[in-house]
């Protein structure tokens, strides 16, 4: 089955307040040449050697994670066959560690290299002078991160933040999938997980469709985002996606935000107490406390409140750091009990 081709806009064309109009739409969208201009792109159209000396110019030594996937798992960062463990090695070494293993493989014949999430600001000081979007987020401060390596693939999961993806060096394909299709994508454990999130057990170069049938609906639903270097991707929060590195040597700068204040914390705690608290009871009590959720979370916001006057809303009310430390305090006092 061929993918929709994620719609793509120029860069060129954008006009104030894009990004708010891409957050409306809540779809994915490639941003033909939105960062054309930075210099690690430039330095990548030279050679793979440049855009190391270039990224190495503002690298400020400290060890960085990296990952090393066998040969035989054709770059794709998994489980191992018997979901004990993990396909590939983890340790910490300084970048130009990682960066030669790198140029020495020219052939691209031996382990995939990844240096996944790593914070700019804390380990390349000053890139952010010439590579960066300021002032796109409005009051949002988004985490910045670089993603190094060669040919990889990161297994299909999905981020809790938007996301904006930026191809500096390399192209980059994202094979990506609507939060609605979770169901078709047969997510995989909840923990151990490869990089920190769930991620589906589906091979999507390769699908078994006899082990995973369901997952049919979703390539019907999916899409595919090209990317070349420059060129930058964003997505909405909770789209499920595979990126694929596709060169020698690939640089990738996201950024992730939230929309909502920092008080405010992740949902995911609330699906795992879910488990602890809903999950196993009888049927006919876990529809009835759907409709609690429906009314209280999924629920048009006013209906579970405007007929209380404002002094008898408590939690109900709109959420403040206050009454976010309040309702934290009554959770594990529960959790405590």
């Amino acid at each position: 089955m061929t993918l929709h081709q994620t719609r793509r806009i120029a860069g060129s064309d954008l006009t104030p307040g894009w990004l708010d109009d891409l957050m409306a739409a809540q779809r994915p969208v490639v941003i033909g040449g939105l960062v054309d201009g930075w210099p690690l792109v430039a330095a990548g159209r030279l050679s793979a050697q440049a855009a190391m000396d270039r990224l190495l110019a503002n690298y400020g030594g400290a060890p960085v994670t990296g990952y090393v996937g066998a040969q035989e798992a054709g770059g794709r960062f998994f489980y191992n066959d018997e979901l004990t463990g993990f396909n590939f090695d983890r340790g910490q070494a300084p970048l130009p560690h990682y960066l030669d293993r790198i140029r020495a493989d020219a052939s691209g014949e031996g382990p995939a290299i990844y240096i996944g999430s790593t914070d700019v600001d804390r380990y390349f000081p000053g890139l952010r002078a010439d590579h960066d979007l300021p002032g796109l987020f409005g009051e949002a401060v988004p985490t910045v991160s670089l993603w190094i390596g060669n040919r990889t693939v990161a297994a299909t999961h999905y981020d809790s933040s938007h996301n904006l993806a930026c191809c500096l060096v390399g192209r980059r394909r994202f094979t990506l999938f609507p939060p609605d299709q979770v169901g078709n994508l047969y997510p995989g454990p909840l923990s151990p997980t490869p990089g920190g999130q769930v991620v589906s057990m589906v091979d999507p170069a390769a699908p078994d469709l006899a082990r995973y049938p369901r997952f049919a609906q979703a390539l019907a639903a999916g899409e595919v985002a090209e990317l070349e270097p420059g060129d930058a991707l964003f997505y909405p929060a909770l789209w499920w996606h595979q990126v694929e590195a596709r060169d020698g040597f690939n640089i990738m700068m996201n950024y992730w935000w939230d929309v909502v204040p920092d008080f405010i914390d992740t949902p995911m705690a609330t699906l795992l107490h879910g488990l602890l608290s809903i999950r196993e009871r009888p049927e006919p009590e876990r529809m009835a406390w759907r409709a609690l959720f429906d009314h209280y979370l999924f629920g048009p916001i006013e209906h579970a409140r405007d007929h209380l006057p404002d002094h008898a809303q408590g939690p109900l009310a709109p959420l403040t750091p206050l009454e976010a430390r309040r309702l934290r305090a009554m959770v594990m006092q529960r959790l405590n009990r």
